[in-house]
């Protein structure tokens, strides 16, 4: 196996990187790593092009007991083995877990479509590693542990965010997963799914349920209200299903098609591409629907 060694500088030493091919067995995910890895139309084109030209970019990984830990290339790794390859070039880096997540987290932010979910899990990650590490990560001074704010600032100043902005998408990893989902599907506004992350574990299994009973979800004033009942301690079933079942103007006659059908005509697409989808199969029709009428007169 073919091994370059390379010196690049980052922080405040000198790291050594080597350049190599790897079995791509000898991969595995970085642990607890937030972006989620697809097969949708964008890996679709990623295998064809890995077929054709190979991998042009190395994934980024770090030695640990078992194999490769990939830090940058998830879905490389993935689109290379739907593609048959059996090894992969890499960067191998030493980086302990800390540099490694933070890494992560900045070599994925530049993503087109980044997911709300995928952004709080970064976030989230990110924020942990800078307050293990102690630093700052625009000033590269030391950052009490508590100082939580200016950990979330370091991030958003890289991000063009504010530090309450990066704090309310953390908030949203204390969402239960069903909930984050519908944030992900964009039916619950990221805005209400802050509000509904200062839910327990419990009234946020019970809104699961009322949400599937009541076919709605709750508006940004709903979820609001069950947030300063709950900090109050006030906030019990009884109370969030009668919220629940009270009237919104913007849901009346609605119309729902479940995600198992539309899979059956759009196999590889995300929520958001239904809807779009959706939206321009009902425009089309309706044009058919009037030149019909027309040529009938």
């Amino acid at each position: 196996m073919a091994v370059f060694p390379v010196t690049v500088t980052g922080g405040t030493a000198e790291r050594n990187k080597r350049l190599k091919e790897i079995g791509i067995t000898e991969l595995k995910p970085f642990e607890g790593h937030p972006y989620k890895v697809r097969d949708d139309n964008e890996m679709d084109a990623l295998v064809d092009s890995i077929r054709e030209h190979g991998i042009m970019t190395p994934l980024i990984v770090r030695r640990v007991n078992d194999g490769y830990e990939i830090i940058s290339g998830h879905r490389r790794a993935h689109a290379a083995e739907l593609a048959g390859l059996a090894t992969v070039p890499v960067i191998e880096m030493e980086l302990n877990r800390d540099e490694a997540a933070v890494m992560l987290v900045d070599s994925n932010l530049h993503r087109e479509h980044i997911l709300p979910s995928e952004k709080a899990f970064a976030y989230k990650l990110k924020s942990e590693a800078l307050e293990h590490q102690g630093k700052s990560l625009t000033s590269g001074q030391v950052v009490p542990k508590s100082d939580g704010n200016r950990t979330t600032a370091a991030i958003g100043a890289q991000t063009g965010e504010s530090y309450k902005t990066v704090q309310r998408y953390i908030r949203l990893t204390h969402l239960l997963p069903a909930l984050l989902e519908m944030v992900d599907s964009e039916r619950i506004a990221f805005s209400v799914g802050v509000e509904l992350s200062f839910l327990d574990p419990e009234l946020q299994a019970a809104l699961v349920t009322s949400i599937g009973v009541n076919d709605c979800t709750p508006s940004y004033a709903q979820a609001n209200r069950m947030h300063k009942a709950a900090v109050a301690g006030e906030l019990d079933e009884e109370m969030l299903f009668a919220i629940m079942e009270e009237e919104k103007p913007n849901q009346r006659e609605k119309v729902s098609i479940s995600t198992d059908e539309l899979r059956r005509y759009l196999p590889n697409a995300t929520p958001s591409e239904m809807q779009a989808f959706v939206r321009k199969a009902c425009e089309h029709y309706s044009a058919f629907l009037k030149k019909n009428r027309e040529e009938v007169r």
